[in-house]
């Protein structure tokens, strides 16, 4: 075993076990060795070759796990800082900005940073862009790239789409992994939808599909008509197969599932506008949702149905969505808002505080499919180890956060529900990605 570094703090939150008061997190490499009470465990190490002590103050976590992000449209914050009427208002004013010239490899560059400054090790990043597709792999954070096929229809797809894809796929650099984003119900034809899903199946990726997002979504798979239907049809749409042929008679779920795409290796955006039978086809199909509080709110929908899903516990994960429709890329920031909406939709059940963190932690990982024992595409590569919880074996990703409590329940509660507790580090692989400066100007002094 390489030498040991024991990083303690008054607080230690795990996930998935109980918190720690004075605990700490033992680290070798890239991987947690152990997890435990600072006492037993400088009991363990304490003489071993080589062994570095870390203090930290506050709480320690498991790193972030964004499970919804685009990146590249970090520079369209203005977009994100408006208020808008609905999906279809919000959208246009995403498309002016969207043709404008950009820079999008900066763009991922500057998100990426913004993200790992807030506690995110790893994210769900989806993207349009080549350049854009490095952000995670040069910034040293974990997750997927997932590259989103938006805008194919049916004839030139069997043409050149999936040589197309392909390409661009390859072009992706790895790590961290790779995966798949048919954007969504309405900007990709049927035949395409279906032909994604087998594509994916065959090549071991994982799929990442915004859904549910807007309420009009309903009627475009239902009867191809609607506020989101004839917007299609204005940009020249028409031919869409939903819309040609007046629908499938499915809603947006049930549509989903009838192509195949709701499986365990596939994870939903948004998952807004679903009503009880939507959410047990979710959680019979093993299909974990990642809500997006705060784009919702921006765009100007209704809120995700926080303690529905909670009170039928469906499998849950957080994102923040990007800065195009989110005020920042701070994934606490989402589950404050997550905590404050449980609560105003009458949820009372125990340990909200708990399951709001585990879904911004393990949820996440379970949703890219690298958490501990996870045999589906997406698994971490190059032997790192799970994400999302700390636990011997899992990967040296962590965050420290500089909560006012050294009681571990109030510390749990302070960043569960404020949303904004500072962040002192972030760790990937054993390594410090971030550390905030101290009232000197200078590092903080173990670096």
């Amino acid at each position: 075993m390489t030498a040991i570094t024991l990083h303690r703090s008054p607080v230690v939150l795990p996930v998935g076990s109980p918190a720690i008061r004075d605990g700490a997190v033992a680290v070798s490499s890239n991987r947690i060795v152990a997890v435990g009470s600072h006492d037993d465990l400088s009991a363990e190490f304490g003489e071993s070759t080589g062994f570095k002590r870390v203090e930290w103050s506050g709480t320690l976590t498991p790193g972030l796990v964004n499970a919804h992000t685009h990146l590249q449209y970090s520079d369209m914050a203005a977009v994100g800082q408006g208020r808008y009427s609905g999906f279809e208002d919000w959208s246009r004013s995403f498309q002016a900005a969207y043709l404008a010239p950009h820079d999008w490899a900066e763009s991922a560059a500057s998100g990426a940073q913004q993200a790992a400054r807030t506690g995110t090790t790893a994210l769900a990043d989806i993207v349009t862009d080549r350049a854009a597709g490095r952000a995670l792999h040069d910034a040293g954070l974990h997750g997927i790239t997932f590259w989103e096929v938006f805008n194919w229809k049916a004839a030139r797809w069997r043409a050149e789409g999936r040589e197309t894809v392909e390409a661009e796929i390859d072009r992706i650099p790895t790590p961290p992994v790779v995966g798949l984003s048919p954007h969504a119900v309405y900007s990709l034809d049927t035949d395409v939808l279906h032909d994604l899903v087998a594509w994916s199946a065959e090549q071991g990726l994982r799929q990442h599909i915004h859904a549910a997002e807007a309420a009009s979504e309903d009627d475009f798979t239902r009867t191809g008509s609607g506020t989101l239907a004839e917007q299609w049809r204005r940009y020249g749409h028409a031919d869409l197969q939903l819309l040609s042929g007046g629908g499938s008679g499915l809603g947006a779920i049930a549509y989903l599932d009838s192509v195949g795409a709701l499986a365990p290796t596939t994870h939903l955006a948004h998952g807004i506008y679903v009503d009880a039978d939507d959410r047990a086809l979710l959680r019979r199909r093993g299909v974990t949702v990642a809500l997006c509080p705060r784009s919702n709110a921006v765009i100007g929908l209704e809120p995700p149905p926080v303690a529905a899903y909670l009170t039928e516990h469906s499998p849950l994960a957080v994102g923040t969505d990007s800065l195009s429709s989110s005020p920042s890329l701070n994934l606490l920031e989402d589950v404050a808002a997550l905590h404050r909406l449980a609560r105003t939709q009458g949820y009372r059940g125990s340990g909200l505080h708990e399951r709001l963190l585990e879904a911004a932690t393990l949820g996440g990982a379970r949703a890219l499919g690298q958490n501990r024992g996870s045999r589906t595409p997406g698994a971490a590569p190059g032997g790192t180890g799970a994400l999302g919880v700390l636990e011997p074996g899992a990967a040296a990703d962590f965050a420290v956060f500089a909560t006012a409590s050294p009681d571990p329940r109030d510390a749990l509660a302070e960043l569960v529900e404020t949303g904004t507790t500072p962040t002192t580090a972030t760790y990937v692989d054993g390594e410090p990605l971030w550390l905030a400066a101290v009232a000197d100007g200078k590092e903080n002094s173990h670096v």
